[in-house]
Formats: C-alpha cells, structure tokens, sequence
C-alpha cells in the first residue's frame, strides 16, 4: 500500500529492485519487506537495551523520523535562519511573559476560588461555582475576543496584551480552582478538627497544615496547566499581540514562507514543554523528599 519509490530508501535498494524506482508491484514488495525487517530487528534490539538506553534510543529515532518528514518540505533553511533570532527574541518572550503573568494571576484566583467553593457561605459558594462553570464552559478564543472587543463597548479600552493576560488568567484561573479545591479535599477533615481545637483560626490553619500538604497533590496539574497555557497563548495573537504564532505567520506571509516559519515556531514551542516538563519534574522530586 505504501509506495515508497523515488525516495531515498528505494534508491538504497537500486541493486534488487532495479534502477527504475517505479518498477510496480516488485519493487514495493522488496521495499515494504526490507524496511518491515528493519523496522523488526530494530524494535528487537531495543528490546534488549537497559531501560534508559531504549528512551534514549526510541527518542533519537524518533527525532529523526520527524526531521526526515519536516524535510520532506523542501525548506529554506537560509530563510529560517534570518529570523529565527527574531523569532527567539521578540516572539518567545513575549510569550513567555504573558503565559508567566497569566499563570500567577490564575493562582491567586484558583486559591480563592477554592476556598470560596469550599467555604459555607453560600453566597461565595455560589460566586465561585458561577465562575468556574462559566469560564470553564465558553472557548478561550470566544473570552479573548469578548474582553477586547467586549470592555470597550463599556467604556473599558484595553490594550491588546492586557485582554489577552486578562483573558489566560480568568480561563485558567476557572479550570485550577478545581485543582486546588481538589488538593484541599484531599487533606483528610480529622487535620481541620485537630488544628481547629488548638486554637488555629482558617488563615493560618491554611498557611501552615493544610496548603503545605495539599501542593505535592497540587503541582503536577498545575504544571501541566501552564504548559497547556504556553501553547493556548498563541490565541491572543488574533488580536496582534506579537508573541510566537503571530510572528510564525507574518514572517511567513511576505515571502510566501509558511511551512519554514510554522515548522520552526512548532519546534520553539516544543522546546518550550520540554523545559517546562522538566522544570516541573524537579519541583515534584524536591517535594517529594520534603
């Protein structure tokens, strides 16, 4: 089914299937079983590897499938070179800081979301519970086109960075307020009772027995929140926000160079998680000693 004739692979084997690639159903049989018996004895040559030498292996083959297909292309690799620093200067750290502001605002409102829905009072009960469930169920790109164009119609001109920091912050925001509320209830209530009889008053039972247990349970979907929020960040470039889609698209519009500028803001934003992956796994390993 997969005709691999005229590619480098079939040229390889030029000596059994003959000079002419597109000799028909021969030479893909020759084709499809050499590369289904290299394919094999690869995956059983891994298989005999030490656990940290197959993720390493299983990672560079595949970096190396994906830099076959992304070359498949034909790219400009001198065009991706003249902006790739533009790129690298302006676009990611303009996306950095509004994902870094965002996430930070988003924090402070998940905790008193949290606290809020997990409190007695119904009237903050019901605040909470009406926030969460809007923000949570409107799309992110639908927020960030109702705070900027939406404030304005009441007497609110903001610009288009601050719509779409406010616009990250209250959607996120909705979606951790579950997360600490979640992290919260975990603790089990005979901690509450037993910090409640010596005297301890809500602030202070949060700050020193309750949030200091509840943050291991806390981080990994936090962290995952923020890589999520890195890359949905490339929705407030609909407003002209020059982060990294932005730029991705208007580098490649004047000379026609599309798939150079997407294939590199996919690799940035790529390399962006990776380090943000890590970042995270460290601060998990450092709680968990703790």
């Amino acid at each position: 089914m997969l005709d691999l004739s005229g590619t480098g692979f079939a040229e390889l084997l030029a000596p059994a299937i003959g000079s002419d690639s597109e000799g028909g159903l021969y030479a893909r049989f020759v084709t499809s079983v050499t590369l289904s018996a290299i394919i094999t004895l690869s995956i059983w040559l891994i298989g005999k590897m030490k656990f940290n030498a197959q993720r390493i292996t299983v990672w560079l083959i595949m970096a190396g499938l994906f830099m076959l297909f992304f070359t498949s292309f034909n790219l400009s690799f001198e065009f991706i070179q003249s902006k790739i620093w533009f790129m690298v200067s302006q676009g990611i750290l303009t996306t950095l800081y509004i994902s870094v502001v965002s996430i930070s605002i988003a924090s402070v409102l998940a905790i008193i979301g949290a606290v809020a829905k997990l409190s007695s009072n119904g009237f903050a009960n019901g605040l909470a519970s009406f926030y969460t469930s809007f923000f949570r169920g409107l799309p992110l790109l639908m927020q960030v086109y109702l705070i900027y164009l939406g404030l304005p119609q009441l007497g609110f001109v903001i610009d288009a960075v601050p719509a779409g920091i406010l616009a990250l912050s209250l959607c996120y925001g909705a979606y951790m307020t579950e997360i600490f509320r979640a992290g919260i209830e975990s603790i089990p209530k005979g901690q509450w009772e037993a910090a409640r009889s010596i005297g301890f008053k809500f602030g202070l039972t949060m700050r020193r027995i309750i949030l200091p247990q509840a943050i291991p349970l806390i981080i990994p979907p936090t962290g995952n929140q923020f890589i999520a929020m890195l890359k949905d960040s490339s929705l407030v470039s609909v407003i002209g926000v020059w982060e990294l889609m932005f730029l991705a698209r208007t580098l490649g519009q004047k000379d026609f160079k599309h798939m150079e500028m997407l294939i590199t803001a996919a690799m940035l934003y790529w390399i962006l998680s990776m380090v943000l992956e890590y970042a995270q796994s460290h601060i998990e390993r450092r709680y968990r000693k703790g």
